[in-house]
């Protein structure tokens, strides 16, 4: 049994962390802003912000893998993901970081990345390059980290947990539920093969 700690435990990314890990028999702590709305999640729940660099410390501390889901609707992105990033990149140390990615940053089957593919909606530029900001943290930090995405976007027409999944290269149509994007971030923790790489994961 580990001890996991998930940032942004409440979100849809978060919560099919969170409930997964309890699957396997982790010992889970959900991090969230305001724990009196997430209850109803089976872990130990504390409030923390994922930007404070000196909270991540103290929580992951006492942890042997952090788990980042994290998402802030009320602030600016740009902001956000860097401030995120380098609070974890320092926080986590030499620890296991799992963090949940973006596809629009990963590469597609050409090599080139998603977001600069023909055809590719652009609106939200600015959000994808500050994940990419994130990563970029990661990678001169000291954190063990592997970014993991679907590798288009979460299937909300099926969104059961089938218990399978596969590594792919980023591609629009591509689709994963929750729960087994959450079975690639568990195996992450369970038995690591990937290290400082960013990856894509669709339903096999």
């Amino acid at each position: 049994m580990s001890r996991v700690l998930v940032f942004g435990a409440g979100g849809r990314a978060g919560r099919a962390a969170v409930e997964e890990a309890v699957r396997r028999g982790h010992q889970v702590t959900a991090a969230v802003r305001t724990p009196g709305k997430y209850a109803d999640l089976p872990a130990t729940v504390v409030a923390a912000d994922v930007t404070d660099a000196a909270a991540v410390e103290r929580l992951a501390a006492d942890h042997d893998a952090v788990v980042a889901a994290v998402y802030d609707g009320g602030s600016d992105p740009t902001e956000f993901f860097p401030r995120a990033g380098r609070a974890l990149a320092d926080g986590v140390g030499t620890g296991r970081l799992v963090w949940v990615g973006l596809a629009s940053i990963l590469a597609a089957e050409s090599g080139v990345p998603l977001m600069d593919t023909p055809g590719y909606p652009q609106e939200y530029r600015a959000f994808f390059l500050a994940h990419q900001a994130a990563a970029d943290l990661f990678a001169e930090s000291k954190a063990d980290w592997v970014s993991i995405a679907p590798a288009g976007d979460f299937d909300h027409e099926n969104p059961a947990r089938t218990g399978a999944y596969r590594l792919a290269p980023a591609a629009a149509d591509s689709r994963i539920s929750y729960a087994d994007l959450a079975i690639a971030l568990l195996d992450e923790i369970d038995e690591p093969r990937h290290h400082g790489v960013l990856l894509g994961v669709e339903r096999a």
